[in-house]
C-alpha cells in the first residue's frame, strides 16, 4: 500500500482534530503531518478536512477514510496475530458502546467476556449518543428496541429487556396501590417530547390520563431512577424492579418487552476480539 503512512496520518489528524495531537501520537514532527495530509489530498484530489482557528474537522470524506484507515488497521492487528500463531489468544483493546439504559444488562456479558478472554480490555462508552460504527467510532455497539437495518451492520440478537408497570415500595407506603385500572388519583413518570417512544411510552401516553402524569422525563434512564426513588408509577425492567421489592400493578403487554442487539460493522465483524465477544453474547439469546 503506497500511501498507507499518508493515509495513517491523516486518520490521527480525523480522530484528535489537530496537527499537534496527531504528530504526539505517531511520534513525528509536525511539518510531516502537514506534508502527508497536503499530499494525500492532492493524490485525492479533494480535501479531507475543513481548517479553522481550533484545528480541523473531518469532511464527509475525512470520515470515510478514519473508517478505512481504522478498518484496515484493525485487519493487519488480525494477520499480525496470525503470523505469530497465537489463535488462542485473545489480547488487545476493542471498544464497546451502549446506551446508559443498556449497562446494567450488558455489564453481566462483559463480565463473562473477561473471564473467558482474561487479556482482553474492554472500553466501554456509554451514552445516550449513537455512536457510528461506520467511523469506526466502536467495533461493537448495543442496542435495543427494533432490529437496526444499517445495510452495512451485522446484527446478533442477545437478549430481551421484559419490561412492567411499577411502584416502589416507597410510593406504595405514601399513597397506596390503585384500586382500579383507571390509576386517576395516582401519578405517574412518563416521557416529554424529547424522550425516545418505546412501545410501553406509547401504551402510557395513550392509556393513562394526561393529568396523572406528574413528571415528565426526556430520557428512559432517568424515567426508571425516577420511578426507583418513589416519584410516581412508571416503567421499569423487570429484573431491576425485582431486586428492589417494587410493586406490580397489572400483568406486562408482551409489546413492552424489548430486544437488545449486537451490532458490528462489516468491516470489523470477523476481528477475532470481536468474534470472541460475539460468542459469548450468543449464549444470552
Amino acid at each position: 500500500m503506497d500511501n498507507w503512512n499518508e493515509i495513517r496520518t491523516a486518520a490521527q489528524v480525523a480522530r484528535y482534530g489537530t496537527i499537534s495531537a496527531a504528530s504526539a501520537a505517531l511520534g513525528v514532527h509536525r511539518a510531516t503531518v502537514t506534508r502527508h495530509i497536503d499530499a494525500l489530498e492532492g493524490i485525492l484530489g479533494a480535501k479531507l478536512f475543513q481548517r479553522h482557528a481550533r484545528g480541523f474537522t473531518p469532511t464527509e470524506l475525512g470520515q470515510e477514510l478514519l473508517r478505512i484507515a481504522d478498518a484496515t488497521d484493525a485487519q493487519f492487528g488480525e494477520l499480525h496475530r496470525l503470523a505469530r500463531g497465537a489463535s488462542d489468544a485473545i489480547s488487545g483493546t476493542v471498544v464497546v458502546t451502549a446506551l446508559d439504559v443498556l449497562v446494567p444488562f450488558i455489564l453481566p456479558m462483559i463480565g463473562e467476556v473477561q473471564a473467558t478472554h482474561p487479556s482482553l480490555t474492554i472500553d466501554l462508552v456509554s451514552s445516550d449518543r449513537v455512536l457510528k460504527l461506520e467511523y469506526g467510532e466502536a467495533a461493537l455497539a448495543f442496542r435495543i428496541g427494533h432490529k437496526p437495518d444499517h445495510p452495512d451492520n451485522v446484527v446478533v440478537r442477545v437478549g430481551t429487556v421484559e419490561m412492567g408497570l411499577y411502584a416502589a415500595s416507597s410510593y406504595v407506603k405514601r399513597y397506596g396501590l390503585p384500586q382500579s385500572d383507571s390509576f386517576s388519583d395516582h401519578a405517574f413518570v412518563g416521557p416529554n417530547e424529547a424522550a425516545p417512544r418505546p412501545p410501553y411510552f406509547d401504551w402510557l401516553t395513550e392509556t393513562i390520563p394526561e393529568a396523572t402524569i406528574k413528571l415528565r422525563t426526556n430520557s428512559v434512564a432517568s424515567s426508571f431512577e425516577a420511578v426507583k426513588a418513589g416519584l410516581g408509577i412508571g416503567f421499569l425492567p423487570k429484573v431491576t424492579a425485582d431486586k428492589m421489592g417494587c410493586v406490580a400493578l397489572r400483568d406486562p403487554e408482551p409489546s413492552w418487552h424489548e430486544a437488545i442487539w449486537g451490532v458490528t460493522h462489516m468491516d470489523l465483524h470477523r476481528m477475532s476480539k470481536v468474534q470472541a465477544i460475539l460468542g459469548v453474547l450468543r449464549k444470552h439469546r
